[in-house]
């Protein structure tokens, strides 16, 4: 998205100064190639010139999965009102610009719009696509489904739609499309396990657009804007990445956007014409180009040609770059090379040169672009979006693990429809919130599609998988229960018997608590697998729960019990009927703590929360408090206001709540629950559980009062009492931990004039505290992609809603003033709490894993109608329902794939969950056998690819850059020799996978059923 930033206005100054001076250099080039090559790829890429500065001018738009417009909007080009935007045109318009001149290339990012194209032409045009992709004339940069986010998308959806947009492109185009790089020239700051994905997609190197003003001018002025990031202290060697930080973000040079949406000149070549100004043009592009060239440390530069959806008239642009290229290269004494090129090439003649290249091992959090304007809100702007998305991904795997154990036929296209929704998702404009308001509804409706369809396809695999589909004696139809989190849930309140699935999609046996709304005060469970009878216990629901906006639901109670055991890829079902004979609603109990064998909990007279730890010294206080938003006319950085992509608090410190509530305690023998009312909507409920060893915190904040006309940040902290130095810990994506420092940046000397929103970084998964001399540690982890800190020594805080009344001025135009049935928007979230001493390493890392596995791929609750007509031939159907693995994997390794892939073929990841040195047993390499692991099928064969399934790992053949250390990045390791790499070795009816810390090896799967 076009955003205006500071570094841009320091550049253009510099550049007129520069022109000013006089100092520019005049230098001209060779002429094009005239016909194209027949190759794809880097052997597709122009001449360069050595003894030259080679200038890559590579055409290309950058067409958002969504933000002013909807997705279908910006494809077929409605509501012009909003944006002149539309997909379908601008590559109509490239393919025959494209076909009208061989030298020409074109760069296409976004397969989700690419493929919504591709389906509506016919064959002429797509035999034309094809040998232009077989020419190299057009390439597909970065090939996921949509460019990422990545800061709020956690690493499990990233994978899956890399994946599906490779495959798209694979199954289209051949090797042809395979991306090379990776391109993220607009999200708002950059992650280091992305790029750790890109190495392990087998990616030669990655260029991205938006850098932190201080670093970006750090950098400019020491020619370090290019690098090698090492993006896994696990990984090591097979993680670094050649990156290329770029010098416009992704805009053409001042005064050369060409596009019918740009107001510069053209190249008017007309000597007689009185507006002839080729000679001018030229001096003003070399003198650019000298400027740029003065940053980066060879003899080649890469400048992008292409803006927000440009090229909807390509041959108007295509057309002044030919003229552009011409006229610059046939200058007298010319000293440049002018080529039309892609990013591929440029990685292409930077790695040719041999050089050696500086090196990062941190990533790029917080994004700055300027002193007052810290992209910090977006992390938890919007935060219900960003819990469908991360709810959509649980759901999607589900979906995908019952169909590849059931061979479930006649689902692909809901699947295939379930697996784009979620790409789009993924977009730096979806689940970033940074989109309006529209187009979050757009977003919601699309995914939320998607997820009613899955119920259609989990009801029929599990009725296939059980037997009951085959069944005469029984049938029943199984529903989804997607309002839990706001206890809701018609097949359970609506009946007085029922049954309830419970799924588990993780890799190994799984316990949960299951609460289900119902209307009734009394009932009975019992399990349909071996006949037992849990203990059951009545909740209340909290009546700020019960009176949210929109909550269509009678139940005024939950059903609460422990499902023991659910085996891997499996389920447990129970029955559960109201009884005949109604029993007293619990009544609060009148003492003032809940506890279990580890924790005392209690409310404080200021309505803090404290937390102790009964076996060792440790102690917590949580408390809600809310910054005031910044408001200014955004005409001045320090006039910047508080919105949906800038966090900006007014004031110095976060102000308190005025504490006006009260709390309820229930006690039973399945939960202690402390329901607990801030004020007229702020209320948590705090559980702790017999069996478990953390808190759980279920907080309700909306809606946000803005009578007084002021925009509020609602956030919780976790005050405890650990020495911490200013260091905490937040993951990235989900998986590696990073080191943050309050008020410091590893790569440059930072000047912070945001205190507050500068030490902000995206918790996706976790964010976490040590003190080193008590070797205590604590953790707070998120169901959802939230912006959190530690401010003050031994506390983390995490932000929970924003509702704010001014627009920041970075192109969204609206406040972020969420509203739902009529009232400001109310947001119902989980944190769990988990600490204690680091006595055993392997023990308390391997609970912190679980727990944000939980979250992450919770147990899926499903249900069904029931009577006592048909109860006992469920039951006996059901009891010889099996598990998906005949074994459980060892606790470091987990699936994080099983999907029907092509060819009855299926495809399987598995990755080791722990880093290394993070533990001391279970941070080992480990080796498992697969053959006869799972219960449906066997393997008859086996291949194994790179991470984006999309080549062979045994054919990729990566890049090799040098550090400034002499070390080779790439070595033999990851040209994937057998006894190096580890390849699976199939004999006498083992297959053996060896596991690495951190690593993630992806496989497909020809496979022999088992009938059901």
């Amino acid at each position: 998205m076009l955003r205006y930033e500071f570094l841009f206005l320091l550049l253009s100054l510099a550049f007129v100064e520069f022109l000013v001076s006089g100092d520019a250099a005049r230098i001209p080039r060779t002429t094009l190639d005239a016909a194209a090559t027949k190759k794809c790829g880097y052997e597709a890429c122009h001449a360069i010139d050595p003894k030259k500065l080679n200038i890559h001018m590579v055409s290309h738009t950058h067409d958002d999965v969504g933000w002013l417009k909807t997705v279908d909007q910006y494809y077929f080009g409605s509501r012009s009102t909003i944006q002149k935007a539309g997909v379908q045109y601008i590559l109509d318009s490239v393919i025959k610009a494209l076909l009208a001149d061989p030298s020409r290339r074109f760069i296409y990012v976004e397969t989700a719009f690419f493929w919504k194209w591709w389906l509506r032409q016919d064959d002429k045009v797509r035999n034309d696509v094809k040998m232009l992709v077989n020419e190299g004339r057009l390439e597909f940069i970065g090939g996921a489904w949509s460019m990422n986010d990545e800061a709020c998308t956690h690493y499990h959806s990233l994978v899956d739609q890399f994946t599906w947009g490779f495959r798209r492109l694979n199954d289209t185009f051949g090797s042809c499309a395979r991306p090379h790089i990776g391109w993220q020239i607009d999200p708002f700051g950059h992650s280091r396990e992305q790029a750790s994905l890109f190495a392990q997609m087998g990616f030669d190197g990655m260029l991205f657009g938006r850098i932190d003003y201080q670093d970006k001018s750090t950098r400019l002025n020491n020619q370090t804007m290019e690098f090698i990031w090492k993006s896994s202290p696990s990984l090591g060697k097979r993680a670094n990445l050649f990156t290329t930080a770029m010098f416009n973000n992704y805009s053409p040079p001042p005064g050369f956007c060409f596009d019918v949406l740009c107001a510069d000149e053209p190249m008017i070549d007309d000597p007689d014409s009185p507006d002839y100004n080729i000679d001018r043009k030229v001096e003003l592009f070399l003198a650019y180009a000298q400027i740029q060239a003065r940053a980066y440390k060879t003899n080649h530069i890469i400048l992008t040609m292409g803006e927000d959806f440009h090229y909807q008239q390509a041959e108007m642009v295509f057309g002044n770059l030919d003229k552009l290229i011409r006229y610059t290269n046939k200058r007298n004494g010319s000293m440049v090379n002018v080529i039309y090129s892609t990013p591929s090439c440029y990685l292409k003649a930077l790695n040719d040169l041999n050089l050696q290249w500086p090196t990062k091992s941190d990533d790029f959090f917080p994004y700055a672009s300027d002193p007052h304007s810290f992209w910090t809100g977006y992390f938890s702007s919007r935060p219900t979006v960003k819990y469908l998305e991360r709810e959509g991904n649980n759901l999607l795997q589900a979906s995908k693990q019952l169909v590849a154990l059931t061979n479930l036929k006649k689902y692909d296209k809901p699947l295939e429809h379930f697996r784009e929704a979620m790409g789009v998702m993924q977009h730096h404009d979806a689940v970033t919130g940074t989109e309006k308001q529209l187009v979050a509804d757009d977003y919601s409706r699309i995914l939320s599609e998607s997820m009613d369809h899955a119920e259609e396809i989990i009801s029929k695999a599990i009725e296939k998988w059980s037997g009951i589909a085959n069944s005469t004696a029984t049938s029943f139809k199984i529903f989804t229960c997607l309002e839990l989190n706001i206890s809701s849930c018609s097949f359970s309140e609506q009946n007085d018997m029922f049954m309830v699935v419970v799924y588990n999609p993780l890799s190994r046996p799984v316990s949960t608590y299951v609460r289900v709304p119902v209307q009734g005060n009394s009932y009975v469970v019992r399990s349909l697998t071996d006949g037992v009878y849990p203990t059951a216990q009545i909740v209340p629901i909290p009546q700020t729960v019960q009176k949210i906006p929109g909550r269509k639901s009678n139940a005024i109670n939950e059903v609460v019990f422990r499902a023991l055991n659910i085996p891997p890829l499996g389920i447990l079902t129970y029955a559960i009927a109201k009884k005949t004979q109604e029993q007293v609603v619990e009544q609060p109990q009148l003492v003032n703590f809940i506890s279990n064998e580890l924790y005392n909990i209690s409310v404080e007279t200021n309505g803090n929360l404290a937390v102790r730890w009964n076996k060792q010294n440790m102690r917590v206080v949580q408390s809600f408090h809310y910054y005031i938003g910044a408001e200014g006319n955004n005409e001045v950085f320090a006039n910047r206001s508080s919105g949906a992509y800038i966090f900006r608090p007014k004031e110095t410190s976060a102000r308190n709540f005025a504490y006006s509530g009260s709390y309820k305690i229930y006690k039973g023998p399945v939960v202690e629950e402390l329901q607990h009312k801030i004020n007229e909507w702020i209320s948590q409920v705090v559980r702790v559980y017999p069996e478990e060893e953390h808190v759980e915190f279920e907080w309700l904040v909306g809606p946000i009062p803005i009578k007084d006309k002021i925009g509020k940040e609602i956030l919780t902290r976790y005050s405890s009492n650990l020495q911490t130095d200013k260091t905490f810990y937040t993951d990235s994506n989900g998986r590696e931990m990073l080191k943050r420092v309050r008020n410091y940046r590893s790569t440059w000397n930072l000047d912070l004039k945001e205190p507050i929103s500068g030490n902000y970084y995206p918790v996706t998964s976790k964010i976490a505290l040590k003190d080193e001399n008590k070797q205590l540690k604590l953790n707070v982890l998120v169901d959802r992609a939230q912006g959190g800190s530690s401010l003050q020594d031994g506390a983390v805080e995490l932000m929970l809603h924003r509702r704010l009344l001014k627009d920041d001025a970075f192109g969204v135009a609206e406040a972020l003033n969420e509203t739902a049935f009529g009232e400001g928007l109310v947001v119902r979230g989980t944190h769990y709490l988990f600490g204690g001493k680091l006595k055993n390493t392997d023990e308390f890392v391997l609970k912190e894993k679980e727990l944000a596995l939980k979250l992450a791929l919770h147990p899926w609750i499903l249900g069904a109608s029931v009577n006592l007509s048909n109860i006992e031939n469920v039951c006996a159907v059901l009891k010889n329902f099996t598990s998906g693995l005949n074994k459980a994997l060892p606790p470091n390794v987990h699936i994080l794939t099983l999907e029907p892939w092509k060819d009855d073929t299926i495809l399987l990841r598995l990755e080791h969950l722990f880093e290394v040195g993070e533990a001391q047993r279970l941070s080992q390499p480990v080796e498992i056998d697969i053959q006869n692991l799972f219960s449906m099928f066997s393997i008859e064969s086996i291949k194994e690819t790179t991470l984006g399934a999309n080549q062979l790992l045994s054919e990729n053949k990566p890049m090799q850059w040098k550090l400034e250390t002499n070390d080779v990045i790439q070595d033999e390791e990851v040209s994937c020799k057998q006894a190096e790499c580890s390849l699976p070795e199939v004999h006498d009816n083992i297959i053996n996978i060896l596991l690495k810390p951190m690593e993630i090896r992806t496989f497909i799967l020809k496979v022999k059923r088992i009938p059901l």
